[in-house]
């Protein structure tokens, strides 16, 4: 496996001067104990209703997706019940995808469940970089369309020190010989976030920034 310092050389022979540009800040943590609980849930709900759809679809309707979940009350949303759901798959302010809306309300209880731990903030915020597979499979088996890249993202701009499986990410993980293609078992996440973690130990630099370089070598 080539060494970060490798890597970053052969994005910078790809992008020259910009790299810099394109590579950006790594994300401040500590706001991410600021972020109310219906933040969380509007972040979620738009990745996941993005997933399979154009994103320009959903920002174009994103003002009604506030109003339809009232602001994605957490409490109010987890707590959907069966003639609410009713009303939402008639709603045409929304995207009307029955599962995707009960995804809603799933995780809405998910991030309720978090509170007994201090929050979302607390702990989507305070979990170590160096075990970013952990939170994703939390992510997964606790919330509902959360798993791969959508939380991923989710994640990622929620300000959430982080990597995104992108086709360059993984296209770079596969040429150094770390996985075969997207990780999803065990083992080949295991791989990956080792790979991660040697690169960040070599550099100094956050989840974020390596993964960005990761990108951009490709």
């Amino acid at each position: 496996m080539r060494t970060f310092e490798e890597l970053y050389d052969i994005a910078h022979a790809r992008h020259g001067d910009a790299l810099t540009e394109k590579i950006g800040n790594s994300p401040d943590q500590a706001p991410l104990l600021e972020i109310p609980e219906d933040r969380w849930l509007s972040m979620f709900t738009r990745m996941v209703f993005c997933a399979g759809f154009n994103w320009k679809v959903i920002d174009a309707k994103w003002e009604g997706f506030e109003a339809a979940f009232y602001g994605f009350d957490v409490g109010r949303c987890a707590f959907m019940d069966d003639e609410w759901l009713d009303e939402l798959l008639r709603d045409t302010r929304i995207v009307r995808y029955g599962a995707k809306i009960q995804a809603v309300r799933d995780n809405a209880v998910f991030l309720m469940d978090l509170r007994e731990q201090g929050g979302a903030g607390q702990v989507i915020g305070g979990w170590p970089a160096t075990d970013f597979i952990g939170l994703l499979a939390l992510m997964k088996a606790k919330g509902n369309r959360l798993g791969g890249t959508t939380g991923q993202y989710g994640l990622r701009l929620l300000g959430k020190d982080s990597f995104i499986l992108s086709k360059d990410v993984v296209a770079r993980l596969v040429a150094e010989g770390v996985i075969e293609k997207t990780p999803t078992s065990k083992k080949a996440l295991r791989a990956t976030q080792d790979a991660f973690n040697e690169w960040m130990e070599q550099s100094g630099k956050s989840l974020t920034y390596v993964s960005r370089v990761a990108a951009l070598s490709v």
